[in-house]
């Protein structure tokens, strides 16, 4: 198999970056550099609330060793941040959208450095990374050209009187992100944002610091004001910092519930809007009448991504009882063929898990659902590299879980990792009751050559991103986001310019003041 390009780091990522190592290959990255950006540099933080190890989930290595952000380095940041709003909010919507195409253009261009960056600090393979990186440019791309779009409206009053209205950006927006896609969420968040006029201020993942200090550099360098963009690292301390903070004035989240809640509960105290993409645990329903092959391709796309840790994911695959053999044996038939391995190499589909800790859960999900009943098909175990240096990896066999029943622990929770539970279903009515019975309502998918009952069917799922014979695509110019517990507020498409900006109403008197004192 062929291991991607391994030309010089300096040469592809950033010409002034200067990094302990002279080639991207898996087990030789050692991140040396400051790991916080602020006024458009990298900085180390000026306090701290204790330290982070970060990992390469390949080889299990620690990459980089870094300290969380204290108050002070989070106000500075904010600070930063305040600075570059005021010369970036005043800058008309066309000037906004060249920088953010630059950004696009050098993204672009150094797609193959920021994706093999992606792939070592994230563990999904490169091909996948590729992907993400290109869905990255893409956003700015589209954001760009809807900055030179925003307007208000004008309404005509009696007597010649007038109102119009303004749309504005918030100030300082706040992005904290999750670790299956660090730099893609990092561009789904600054796209509208840095569109509307705001500055942001963000923290990736302690799991995952490495790219989007990367990205906070290409900003700067597509000529963005020092402070557009900035990075501060941590964990939830620092997070909590970032959410309290008065000049904060909206938070967008990806990640957990329990820290949805959390950051929802603390910007209620300082009335701060916020945009919320938690988790899911979404059913995807395979119709008797389904194209066969491409039923089973939408499943293995709606499970096994990011080794299964999407929050969108299928994971509730339910399939009509009489196509139920033939769509599970060729489900376990294609599961056995995903090649497993280093994320670097061309060939591979599917790498380790983010870390330690998460491999241990997913290994936890499948032991109690063997307990409770349900039956391993496939995979469920460790898997044991042959090359020595990924034998510290979090690898494991992607898992196929039959004989499932609804009121299992892996079907009502939250997974995320690479399980798919196959539960059977009779008609319609049925598995539409059942698809609901989910605290989650993030995505859903519908497989059938019938689109009258596909879209039937979408229309009554109590989610917010529905697939009608495919899964997991998620175009740009697609709004994004979930109902009930999986979160509120929109990223992508054109209504995400509504979340980073707001509303000024001005009326307009041409006449006299006809006062009724």
């Amino acid at each position: 198999m062929k291991l991607c390009s391994a030309r010089p780091l300096v040469q592809l990522l950033y010409p002034k970056l200067r990094i302990a190592m002279s080639t991207l290959a898996t087990g030789t990255f050692q991140n040396s550099l400051p790991l916080n950006y602020r006024g458009g540099s990298r900085v180390q933080p000026i306090d701290s609330v204790g330290e982070e190890k970060a990992y390469e989930p390949s080889t299990g290595r620690v990459i980089t060793t870094f300290t969380n952000s204290g108050e002070k380095e989070v106000n500075e940041a904010i600070q930063s941040a305040k600075a570059a709003f005021k010369i970036w909010s005043q800058k008309s919507g066309m000037e906004r959208g060249r920088v953010l195409l630059e950004t696009a253009r050098i993204i672009r261009e150094r797609s193959e450095a920021l994706a093999t960056m992606e792939t070592i600090n994230n563990g999904k393979s490169i091909f996948e990374a590729r992907v993400d990186i290109e869905i990255s440019w893409q956003t700015l791309e589209y954001y760009a050209g809807l900055a030179g779009s925003m307007a208000g409206q004008h309404v005509q009053l009696s007597g010649g009187s007038f109102g119009y209205t303004r749309r504005e950006p918030l100030g300082v927006c706040v992005g904290i992100g999750a670790w299956n896609y660090p730099f893609q969420i990092a561009c789904w968040k600054a796209g509208p944002a840095l569109a509307c006029g705001n500055a942001m201020v963000y923290k990736p993942s302690p799991f995952t610091p490495i790219t989007v200090v990367l990205l906070a550099e290409i900003f700067k360098e597509a000529g963005g004001p020092p402070g557009l963009f900035n990075v501060v690292q941590g964990g939830a301390t620092t997070g909590e910092f970032l959410c309290k903070h008065p000049d904060v004035a909206k938070i967008s989240f990806t990640g957990s519930v329990p820290t949805g809640s959390k950051i929802m509960d603390m910007a209620a105290r300082g009335i701060k809007p916020v945009t919320l993409e938690l988790g899911g645990k979404s059913p995807l329903i395979i119709f008797s009448d389904s194209d066969l092959e491409n039923a089973v391709n939408g499943a293995m796309m709606a499970n096994f991504l990011t080794q299964g840790q999407v929050c969108c994911n299928g994971t509730r695959v339910f399939v009509q009882r009489d196509i139920l053999e033939k769509f599970t044996e060729a489900v376990v038939k294609k599961v056995n063929k995903i090649k497993i391995g280093d994320p670097l190499l061309e060939g591979t589909r599917m790498g380790p898990l983010i870390n330690r800790p998460q491999l241990e859960k997913v290994f936890g999900f499948i032991k109690g659902a063997k307990e409770q009943g349900a039956k391993i098909l496939t995979g469920g175990d460790p898997y044991i590299p042959q090359d020595p240096k990924l034998k510290g990896g979090f690898f494991m066999y992607p898992c196929v879980l039959g004989n499932c029943a609804d009121d299992m622990t892996c079907v009502k929770e939250e997974i995320f990792g690479p399980v798919m539970s196959i539960l059977p279903f009779d008609t319609e009515e049925e598995v539409l009751q059942r698809a609901n019975n989910s605290n989650y309502g993030l995505a859903g998918g519908v497989f059938s050559r019938d689109l009258q009952r596909a879209h039937r069917v979408v229309a009554a799922l109590q989610a917010g991103m529905c697939f009608i014979n495919n899964y997991n695509v998620s175009p740009v110019e697609l709004p994004f986001g979930g109902y009930k517990m999986s979160g509120f507020g929109r990223e992508n498409g054109q209504v995400a310019i509504e979340y980073y900006s707001q509303l000024k109403t001005v009326c307009v008197e041409m006449g006299n003041v006809e006062s009724v004192f």
